[in-house]
């Protein structure tokens, strides 16, 4: 599993650095699910972003960019529009569906898949609106995030900049 400092050593050093507990809690408890340590990691340290000026991240301590907010949002679009058609099995938070937690600024959607077995791993699951496509990869967030910022094709319509960057969404 890459580490905080390998995404820092791309990345840049983090500005946001949270480290109160309560709104990962709560949010935790409102979807019945324990995000992650390696995405709360890296959402705790930068905040709400957006990297590479393509993939937009929340933190669920933000008043605006409030990553539960975007969750249960995305959630209901995925269950209004028929996602039988987009995504390989529903979207939510219980075992084998798909959490929707970031978005690429193609409309792309970004998910962790949530293990069907509590020590099963997690999984990043990208669909791509503009091709129709969803694309499954059996690795930890933060393993995705740093083929992301390598230049790894893990997202469309993601820019490789010379060294990766972010902007903190105020």
């Amino acid at each position: 599993m890459a580490t905080i400092e390998e995404i820092k050593a791309l990345l840049g050093e983090p500005c946001f650095n949270w480290y109160l507990p309560a709104p990962w809690v709560q949010l935790e408890r409102e979807l019945g699910i324990s995000f992650p340590d390696d995405f709360r990691a890296i959402v705790d340290a930068y905040g709400p972003v957006v990297i590479n000026k393509g993939l937009y991240l929340y933190h669920p301590g933000h008043p605006i960019r409030n990553l539960g907010g975007e969750i249960k949002e995305s959630i209901e679009f995925w269950l209004e529009e028929d996602s039988a058609e987009f995504l390989p099995c529903g979207a939510g938070s219980r075992p084998g569906e798909l959490l929707p937690i970031a978005t690429g600024k193609t409309a792309e959607t970004i998910f962790l898949q949530v293990p069907c077995e509590p020590s099963a791993p997690w999984a990043v699951g990208v669909q791509e609106m503009d091709s129709g496509e969803f694309v499954l990869y059996e690795m930890t967030f933060s393993d995705w995030l740093l083929a992301y910022l390598k230049g790894d094709d893990v997202m469309a319509g993601a820019s490789v900049p010379d060294r990766p960057f972010y902007e903190p969404l105020s």
